[in-house]
């Protein structure tokens, strides 16, 4: 009864769906092939091939190879999901269209800025606009031909989750009737992964690769880098029925709150993730209790995981027993600006097929990260709401709450 009254009382032009998805992965090319990958706890993490790791720290990730990318992998990379989600939903640009994508800015390659300097040479114009964060973005309105409002959100992980909720208020409001949402990033670079090996948070086996990233799990060591891009085309209900586009679920509720804590950790009691998603729950007019499966943002690092469960305790309450809870970074490595993005549609599948993904790897579960965990193996059970969940690096969380199609 309380989603009869939440949905109820928005009229079509302000209820968001989902009319186009597109994905790729360690896993897959494509969100299909991702998702079914996903749904049989397959391993996208392994030993780097991108570049000699040999006397790196750590020496795996979870890279996506594509043939023919070219030198702009990251913008390849959020073009091909892109153009799935258009083919999709059959969305073209206007000035009612916008676009919103979450994105970091790209890292050169430091061996070639180097013997540039070297013979004097100075970047163009153009090199350093393609190294900007709101690059893909640009592309992005111009592959689609969108005129409206376009944003680029750089928040570390929750980037793409607050590009997705920047783009549901908009259409909220009126000031778009569709857009293009999600994010992407590159992470299986030799500077990143020195650099967040120095910070510690990096799992370090590197003996076995595929058993090196275990949200919840009692000997989790750290996070593993990862390559992805997920985009969704969103429009509100009256605007998809209008022009007969295809509704594949509906974004419910948004939250998003700050950590007034540290750069790289959140507060032990998960105060701040809680806020983000009983805003999201509020957004929807639901209450935990109708909460079937939550995508956890599950990094695999030691302190965060247990601020999230326990973030997860307090607002699940009395029905943490009943919601199914798992981390799909345990398979696709942690995709930063792009996690938010690509986790959402795990949950939008996750709705549709009536199915949880597992947590990979999730053998001794930590007593401090209690919940209903999906170990090893996805759990066929009805799944009627799943909420997303994002939190960041600077203290920044988003919750997104979805429901099937209307």
């Amino acid at each position: 009864m309380a989603a009869e009254r939440s949905l109820s009382n928005r009229d079509d032009s302000q209820r968001i769906v989902v009319t186009g998805m597109g994905a790729i992965s360690s896993l897959g090319h494509d969100l299909p092939s991702t998702w079914a990958a996903l749904v049989e706890s397959a391993n996208g993490i392994r030993t780097i091939e991108r570049f000699d790791p040999t006397g790196f720290p750590v020496t795996f990730g979870a890279e996506v190879g594509i043939e023919h990318a070219g030198p702009d992998l990251k913008g390849s990379l959020a073009m091909r999901a892109a153009s799935e989600a258009l083919r999709q939903s059959g969305l073209e640009g206007s000035p009612r269209v916008g676009v919103f994508l979450g994105s970091e800015a790209d890292r050169p390659p430091l061996p070639l800025v180097a013997k540039r300097m070297h013979r004097g040479q100075t970047p163009t114009a153009d090199e350093m606009a393609a190294s900007a964060p709101w690059a893909p973005t640009r592309s992005l309105a111009r592959r689609l031909g969108a005129a409206g409002h376009q944003g680029t959100v750089s928040t570390a992980c929750t980037s793409s989750a607050q590009a997705i909720g920047e783009a549901m208020l908009r259409i909220r409001r009126g000031e778009l009737d569709a857009a293009l949402a999600g994010g992407v990033d590159i992470l299986v670079d030799p500077l990143m992964v020195t650099g967040f090996a120095i910070l510690g948070a990096l799992s370090t086996r590197n003996d076995d690769p595929g058993a090196a990233c275990r949200p919840f799990d009692i000997d989790r060591d750290g996070f593993v880098l990862a390559d992805g891009a997920a985009m969704l085309s969103l429009e509100s209900l009256a605007h998809a029925r209008k022009r007969g586009a295809p509704v594949l679920g509906e974004l419910l509720g948004y939250g998003c709150s700050l950590n007034a804590w540290r750069i790289t950790d959140a507060p032990p009691d998960g105060r701040g993730a809680a806020l983000a998603m009983n805003a999201a729950l509020r957004d929807a007019g639901l209450s935990a209790s109708a909460i079937d499966y939550v995508n956890a943002h599950g990094t695999s690092t030691p302190q965060n995981d247990v601020s999230e469960a326990r973030a997860l305790q307090t607002v699940l309450g009395s029905s943490v027993d009943h919601a199914w809870v798992s981390s799909t970074k345990s398979m696709t490595g942690h995709t930063v600006a792009a996690c938010g993005a690509l986790e959402l549609l795990f949950c939008l599948l996750a709705v549709r097929d009536d199915v949880a993904p597992a947590t990979r790897n999730l053998d001794n579960p930590d007593p401090d990260c209690a919940l209903r965990h999906v170990a090893h193996h996805s759990v066929q059970s009805p799944i009627r709401f799943a909420l997303s969940n994002a939190f960041g690096f600077g203290g920044n969380n988003a919750s997104i709450l979805v429901g099937g199609a209307p």
